[in-house]
Formats: structure tokens, sequence, C-alpha cells
């Protein structure tokens, strides 16, 4: 069996649970308490980051972006990249946006400061941070509803490894309660098809010591 070394409100290793789970792959996952650096897991990843996939073979396949690619090139019968190579080009571009630029200007403000800082005992969240990234946030929901308005998914015609990694970004977000919805209801409604899909029902069922999620997050349909 396949392992998944993993964090449940890490969108990178959500990103790869989504895939994973799109295409039907079993796996294992374990919760890997990064702050206690185990040696054994620094032997798979020695930046001590996760997620790290360990295939059946002991291929060990770390960071988040990485794990995706390897696993639309070993296991094609379910592409997610994009069916042409302007297809491939947006599905990258958007996968950059949302692990990049969404993840510092939100994702590192909110989820960062609220759920990282509390599991790694950095003391308490930083008001100026919440501030950037609920400011920031109204920004980037502003695009994803102009995306979703004018393309059936985020990068294109069909589901790809772009909508996953924005969805592992909202749905971190939204497990703590930082989403508001009734503000970007474009975003809103892709985000339903997304979350509606059955690769998503594990995210829906993590539950995280000291945190609640929103009665909404685990209804389908808001």
């Amino acid at each position: 069996m396949r392992i998944l070394h993993h964090l449940p409100l890490s969108p990178q290793c959500r990103q790869v649970r989504l895939v994973l789970g799109e295409k039907r792959l079993p796996y294992e996952p374990v919760i890997e308490r990064v702050w206690e650096r185990r040696e054994e897991f620094l032997h798979l990843n020695p930046s001590g980051e996760v997620p790290v996939l360990v295939e059946e073979n002991g291929l060990a396949i770390p960071e988040g972006r990485v794990i995706c690619e390897y696993l639309d090139e070993a296991y094609p019968d379910t592409p997610l990249m994009g069916r042409t190579l302007a297809e491939r080009v947006e599905t990258r571009r958007l996968m950059a946006w949302f692990d990049t630029k969404f993840a510092a200007e939100v994702t590192r403000n909110l989820v960062g400061e609220k759920v990282d800082k509390r599991q790694f005992g950095r003391g308490h969240p930083d008001g100026n941070a919440l501030r950037a990234g609920y400011a920031n946030m109204r920004f980037h929901m502003d695009y994803i509803g102009w995306l979703a308005e004018t393309r059936t998914w985020l990068a294109g015609p069909a589901l790809s490894m772009a909508d996953f990694a924005a969805a592992a970004h909202l749905s971190a977000l939204d497990f703590i309660g930082d989403v508001d919805w009734s503000k970007a209801p474009a975003a809103k409604d892709w985000y339903a098809r997304v979350k509606s899909r059955p690769c998503f029902r594990s995210l829906l069922n993590d539950r995280v010591s000291g945190f609640n999620p929103p009665e909404h997050y685990a209804n389908l349909d808001f």
C-alpha cells in the first residue's frame, strides 16, 4: 500500500489527496508531525516538509506539485494536467498562482497564523497578518469567480490540477471559517461542484484538535 505523509490542513497535502482520490489510487494516510523532526521521515525528505508520497516499491516523492505531476505521468488513465499544450500551460500557471501567490497572500496569513502557529508552538496570530489575509482574499475570490464564469473549469473545458490546487487552499480556509461565500457566488458555485466529487469526501471528514469547522463545511450544498 502506498503511504502519504501529510497534515490534514496543509493545502499541498490536500491537493495530493484530491488527486489520489480522483485517480482512485488507494493509499494509507499518515499524519506527520513535522515539528518533531523524525529521523525516519527526514530520510524520506531532507527538507522535513509534507507531503511525501511513498510508493509500494519504496519510491519516495516529496513536495505537492512534484507528487501531482508524478501521479499524472505514472497513472495517465485519468489525465488532470490538460490534453493540449495550451491547456497544460494554463493548468501549470494556475497551480503556480495558488501554490505561490495565493499561498503567500492569503493562506499563510490565515491558516499559517491560526493553525500552523498553534501546532508549532509559535505564539498567537499576528493581527496585521490576519488583516492582510482577509483583504487579499477579496481580490483572489473575484479572480476565481471570473475564471468560473468564463470557463467550464478554472483552467479550461476539463477538470484539472488547477481546480484541485484552488480547492485545496479554499477548503483549508473554509475549515477555519474564513471564507465568506456570500460575497463570491460564482466561486461558491464552482467550489460546490468540486466539493461534490467523491474524491473530496476524505477532506470533508477531517477533524483537527482545537478547531471546529462551520456547519456548512461538510455540506455538499452549503
